[in-house]
């Protein structure tokens, strides 16, 4: 275990590489010291951390209390992905928005805004910077792990109501992450536990999956590459492979802002070895911040390996991540833009 020295102790530290999660509702004495390592640069939250509003929100502040500057995020995304529930508003899948488009494109968008600006509000409002959202996947119909969590089967469609959603977590004060690139939604296998692999050939991924992101990456703050080897484009997972992060997404389409791995104790980062190989691979690849979740000695293997390396991530990414927080729980609550909203999304889910 990481034993703080003790001149990390409550001061302002760069942020480093490393996202990791939490055993509880609240801190254990451990995790008060681990969360000053001064490589941890994030927190993601769970459904086993969240018991009510007020809960969440103490222990927010704890690790605030320890180290303000920390990333602090959620899978709130809607749908089957929603962490916080009990007092949140129920958020409907995004499959909602585009079904609602075939007959009503204009209400559509304007409900996928209201939604965007709900969920970032509410988010915000216990003290959470970011909800690893939205989703960019194209519904093809093949995987069960994305499903309704996609916003449309056609690209074109996704983008729009995207847009909308991305403009209301921007209005709300929250930064946007756009997963899972270059898109997880043309494979069947699922990549938390196993290692999907796309056949489809440059063209056709560019034609479909790719859309989204070439439309959206500089309206986004951050994106996180789906664990899925495109065989006839690369060898290499698109975390772990400088040709889609680098040659594609930093250069071809713009993107200037946080690249996350996704989680590296998935199934499918095992290709890359040990939890310290996946670390150096992701980081290699051109990934800014890593997560390791649910497995502690992985995460404790991840710091070792960037103790190694011994590099301080670019900080300059990482200040459009922090959240604007604009309302309390409390204020929020009282605001008629709220409760209007609230009644609308309600009806929606």
């Amino acid at each position: 275990m990481f034993t703080a020295p003790h001149e990390y102790r409550g001061m302002q530290m760069a942020l480093g590489a490393l996202m990791l999660d939490l055993e509880g509702l609240a801190l254990t004495d451990d995790e008060k010291t681990l969360i000053t390592h001064p490589h941890v640069g994030g927190i993601i939250l769970f459904a086993r951390n969240f018991q009510n509003v007020e809960q969440v929100t103490a222990l927010v502040a704890s690790i605030r209390a320890i180290r303000k500057e920390l990333i602090i995020a959620v899978d709130q995304e809607g749908g089957r992905v929603q962490r916080f529930r009990e007092g949140f508003v129920k958020l409907p899948p995004m499959k909602t928005f585009g079904d609602l488009y075939a007959t009503q494109p204009d209400e559509a968008r304007q409900r996928s805004y209201q939604c965007g600006w709900l969920m970032a509000s509410e988010v915000l409002a216990v003290g959470v910077d970011i909800s690893f959202a939205p989703i960019l996947d194209v519904d093809c119909g093949l995987s069960r792990v994305i499903g309704d969590r996609s916003f449309h089967s056609d690209p074109q469609i996704a983008i729009k109501l995207l847009r909308e959603f991305i403009r209301g977590m921007h209005d709300a004060g929250m930064a946007a992450t756009g997963k899972h690139f270059p898109g997880h939604g043309s494979v069947e296998a699922d990549s938390h536990v196993a290692m999907p692999v796309d056949t489809r050939s440059w063209a056709e991924i560019e034609a479909l999956d790719l859309l989204p992101f070439a439309a959206l990456a500089r309206e986004l703050q951050g994106i996180m590459p789906a664990h899925v080897i495109y065989s006839r484009v690369d060898d290499k997972p698109a975390g772990f492979s400088p040709f889609w992060l680098q040659d594609i997404l930093r250069q071809r389409l713009g993107f200037d802002g946080v690249i996350f791995s996704d989680d590296l104790s998935m199934e499918g980062a095992g290709a890359a070895g040990s939890y310290a190989d996946r670390v150096n691979a992701a980081l290699d690849a051109g990934c800014d911040m890593v997560l390791v979740c649910n497995h502690r000695a992985g995460a404790l293997e991840a710091l070792q390996a960037l103790e190694s390396r011994g590099q301080v991530p670019e900080q300059r990414r990482f200040a459009a991540l922090q959240g604007r927080f604009h309302h309390s729980w409390d204020s929020l609550h009282a605001d008629a833009n709220w409760v209007l909203t609230r009644d609308v999304v309600r009806a929606l889910a």
